[in-house]
């Protein structure tokens, strides 16, 4: 019953407010500013956009003032309770509810021009769309013959041949596919050609008495044909936790190939990142079997994984290894503000959650440091948020105005970021495909030519320079 009573008690409201002397007009302003105040930072300026997404917790008004007001499982400190009163979340409510209503006959699709091309500095690309309906395209890697291989965090892994048909590959491990948990990145072995040896980061579960715990791990198996043979776990970031989201995970070869692994902090911000007994909310390197590498930074530190390479991460899901000098560069998540790209330091502390440009997602502090002597401080760092999914390195000569450039995805505010990096600091950022997409992937094919994998919905573009 109150289900149905509460829409007519908050339409009383609203009218009631009128009454008062509220005019309508004012009390959407005041929800508007609402929204910009607590919500833009991570879910985007923009109410448009932000209401076209998926909602897991429900989008009645019942729905919306309960996540505003207490909060959701998977996201900590989400609560407004102490930041509005009644009137003002179920104000924020009803705009959500309006925005949703005006949103329901015009979605949009896909936002790329009508030409299909876009303007950056000393270039003009233009969209080729590869592929379309897709589940969450995730991570992407190119074979010997250019067939593209994807990941959708559903759990299924494709391959895309010239044709741009779609082939599944069969033999994925179990995975739990819930929140921000699935089938992950995708990386080929240095030596693919002669080995055939592939390898998949995803969310792996086990049942317990507690429930059904999940972590991050690496599957490594040989693609024969389309089918993975041979498939083992190389990799598991303990402990298993009852957290759905924080996962990482990005994989990237270094030049004496061994293997780079991004696994999140889980959300346990206190528990994890700076405790070396654990997993998450490192960066891991191991051998391509899953063996320890003679000259990691903590193999002979007592209390300390040997696997780690440095830690005080929040949530790794860009990699991307420089061309020329061999480093290691990676992007990660922040909470409310403070996304980072850091050149990864061996050995080194990266700060989170001690030192940190952002706040919790109500707005509170946790921290007043943004530096010190013994953390290493990111090249750079995002506020407002931009969600950074996806890293890589523009290589090549085809884009002669991006070449040397890094190039970071935006899951927030759909674009893509040319980051210009003159040594080893970025000097500029370029906003580039605007409104394309909530971006995951970046990558380039055997040819030189870029590629950019989008959600919502789930496309994979490749980038033509004219």
């Amino acid at each position: 019953m109150i289900k149905y009573v509460f829409p007519l008690f908050a339409a009383l409201f609203v009218l009631a407010q009128c009454n008062r002397g509220t005019s309508a007009e004012q009390i959407l302003a005041r929800s508007k500013k609402h929204y910009q105040k607590e919500c833009a930072s991570c879910h985007g300026t923009e109410v448009a956009t932000f209401v076209q997404k998926p909602w897991k917790y429900g989008n009645s008004r019942l729905d919306l003032i309960k996540s505003i007001k207490t909060g959701v499982p998977d996201v900590p400190q989400h609560s407004f309770a102490g930041r509005l009163n009644d009137n003002q979340i179920l104000q924020l409510a009803n705009y959500l509810l309006q925005n949703m209503t005006e949103q329901k006959e015009s979605r949009i699709q896909n936002a790329a021009p009508k030409d299909n091309k876009f303007v950056s500095e000393g270039m003009t690309i233009r969209l080729d769309t590869v592929a379309t309906d897709l589940e969450n395209p995730w991570g992407m890697v190119f074979l010997p013959n250019n067939d593209l291989v994807f990941t959708e965090r559903s759990g299924k892994l494709w391959r895309l041949g010239s044709d741009r048909k779609k082939t599944e590959i069969k033999g994925v491990p179990p995975t739990l596919v819930e929140s921000q948990g699935g089938l992950l990145d995708v990386e080929l072995h240095p030596d693919f050609p002669k080995n055939g040896i592939i390898y998949l980061s995803y969310s792996k579960f086990k049942e317990t008495s507690d429930g059904k715990l999940s972590t991050t791990a690496v599957f490594r198996a040989k693609l024969e044909g389309d089918t993975l043979t041979y498939g083992r776990d190389i990799f598991v970031a303990e402990p298993y936790t009852k957290t759905r989201y924080h996962y990482g995970s990005r994989l990237e070869f270094d030049k004496k190939e061994y293997l780079f692994v991004s696994v999140g902090d889980r959300g346990m911000q206190d528990s994890f990142p700076q405790i070396l007994s654990n997993y998450p909310g490192k960066i891991h390197r191991i051998k391509d079997d899953g063996s320890i590498p003679p000259d990691n930074p903590f193999l002979y530190q007592t209390g300390a994984l040997p696997s780690m390479w440095s830690y005080g991460h929040r949530n790794p899901q860009g990699l991307a290894l420089h061309p020329t000098t061999g480093e290691l560069w990676e992007t990660e998540h922040g909470p409310r503000g403070g996304d980072e790209v850091n050149l990864v330091q061996p050995g080194k502390n990266h700060g989170w959650p001690v030192a940190s440009y952002g706040t919790h997602y109500d707005g509170r502090s946790f921290t007043d440091i943004t530096g010190r002597k013994d953390i290493v401080p990111p090249l750079d760092y995002w506020v407002p948020s931009i969600g950074p999914c996806g890293l890589a390195f523009c290589t090549s000569d085809r884009y002669p105005a991006w070449k040397g450039d890094l190039l970071a995805g935006s899951l927030r505010f759909k674009y893509l970021d040319r980051c210009d990096i003159e040594n080893n600091k970025l000097v500029k950022h370029e906003m580039l495909l605007p409104n394309i997409g909530r971006m995951r992937c970046i990558a380039t094919d055997r040819e030189g030519y870029l590629y950019i994998a989008v959600e919502e919905p789930g496309m994979i573009f490749r980038l033509l320079p004219e």
